[in-house]
């Protein structure tokens, strides 16, 4: 794919740009982002490169996107311990994919820049106070205090090291030995070792064992890269655009454009406009790139989306990010598969059961239903058998922590359990236990 003539890494200021901060001064923003745009770019070029010819496997059925990881990272939150969880719930859930389900699996992370979130409005009330909306921690704090409130362009740079920070210790992580298949066992944190998800996969890491040990028996050398490590990619909702255009370089060896904050950029349902700012600079970039669809798109807006943001129809650049909810799912997706068929359209196919299955629950905290997004998952992968399309991936919001956001399980998390361990500062996550039980049912639909 190339870039249009009229695109520039800036062009994107002639269009209207939604969910933006109300900065209270632009010369202090205009100074960060002067500062972000003479430092190193946190992936590369090649990497970006690599992930993209991965995921035009997924468009063919030759490979599976496990997309996962925190709704909204939070700075607090950047530390090693809570960092490799998150990675071990990935990897578990990749390994139990690829050995239960029988196809190699292209991991992504919710990770290192997932630090700013969309809002439905400016400002919200609590306790009678009417306060600018947290949009995360890359903007403003969640404390409900005008000063916490008040976007800061400084958190931008700190956004910037945290991210930094995250992928060193991940490619320490999954380079260095903690992520080899010899280890799998070890994976297997304490709480979900004692239950039964812990349990099946406890089998299925033995069996996986057994195989290492064959092959090193009969001479087979197991000292590979594919054994001894992981590839893990990053992504996040490109939703700053003002950090985003900083991050973004020139590729010397290919003289392209590419947003070097993260190797995936998605767009979400709130900022997918045609005319809006987030589409035009991400179909300037060359990064593969994500879209997210909710139950009210117009056919007619997908298509000419598609056509502005993947022109070429290159293999690996799109993926179509479908959250359409437990009730909405059986009834929109088929005329979308139909539609994107009949066009040719290369497309890697993902399924987003959390967004459009949250709730209120009656003790007043948003969660979700592990039914409800299994269903949704379920429903995904049926609803593409049926019209001759591929499933290529799952994204879902999940974390390492023994948390109690989502009710249901195998654990049987109710109502009034939610309270026990609930930490989000936004939306409500899978713990690593159910993380790993829908892996292992997703795992059970790709091999039958």
């Amino acid at each position: 794919m190339t870039t249009t003539e009229q695109w520039t890494k800036s062009s994107w200021k002639a269009f209207p740009a939604l969910q933006q901060p109300n900065w209270p001064d632009q010369v202090a923003v205009d100074k960060v982002l002067a500062e972000l745009s003479t430092l190193p770019p946190l992936v590369f070029a090649g990497e970006i490169r690599s992930l993209k010819a991965l995921l035009a496997k997924a468009v063919k059925g030759e490979a599976f996107l496990l997309q996962g990881g925190d709704c909204s990272e939070n700075f607090s939150q950047v530390t090693a311990p809570k960092i490799r969880e998150t990675l071990k719930v990935l990897l578990q859930m990749a390994v139990t994919l690829t050995y239960a389900g029988g196809v190699p699996v292209i991991k992504v992370g919710r990770i290192a820049g997932q630090f700013a979130k969309p809002r439905s409005a400016d400002t919200e009330t609590i306790d009678g106070l009417t306060l600018p909306s947290y949009r995360g921690d890359m903007v403003n704090s969640p404390e409900p205090t005008a000063a916490a409130r008040l976007p800061n362009p400084k958190r931008m740079l700190k956004g910037y090291n945290m991210a930094a920070a995250t992928l060193n210790l991940l490619r320490a992580f999954t380079r260095g030995g903690f992520a080899a298949l010899h280890r799998v066992q070890a994976w297997n944190q304490e709480f979900v070792a004692q239950s039964p998800m812990g349990r099946s996969y406890e089998r299925m890491a033995s069996q996986i064992d057994r195989a290492i040990q064959f092959m090193e028996t009969i001479g087979i050398s197991m000292d590979t890269p594919q054994i001894t490590q992981a590839q893990l990619f990053t992504s996040h909702e490109a939703l700053l655009l003002g950090y985003e255009e900083a991050l973004t370089r020139v590729d010397s060896t290919s003289g392209g454009w590419y947003d070097c904050s993260a190797h995936l950029l998605w767009i979400g349902e709130r900022t997918r406009q045609l005319d809006g700012a987030h589409v035009e600079f991400l179909s300037g970039v060359l990064n593969p790139i994500g879209v997210k669809v909710g139950p009210t798109y117009e056919l007619d807006d997908i298509k000419r989306l598609i056509d502005k943001l993947n022109p070429d129809n290159e293999p690996g650049r799109l993926t179509l990010i479908t959250r359409f909810g437990l009730k909405n799912i059986e009834r929109v997706l088929p005329p979308l598969l139909r539609e994107m068929k009949r066009e040719g359209h290369n497309i890697v196919w993902s399924c987003d059961p959390m967004h459009a299955n949250t709730y209120t629950s009656t003790s007043g905290h948003k969660t979700r239903n592990f039914n409800d997004i299994l269903a949704e998952v379920t429903c995904f992968f049926e609803t593409h058998w049926a019209e001759g399309t591929i499933p290529g991936g799952v994204h879902f919001e999940l974390t390492g922590d023994n948390v109690t956001e989502c009710i249901g399980g195998a654990r049987d998390i109710l109502d009034d359990d939610l309270d026990r361990n609930y930490l989000t500062t936004c939306d409500p996550r899978l713990n690593a236990e159910q993380s790993l039980e829908v892996a292992f049912q997703i795992a059970e639909m790709i091999r039958s």
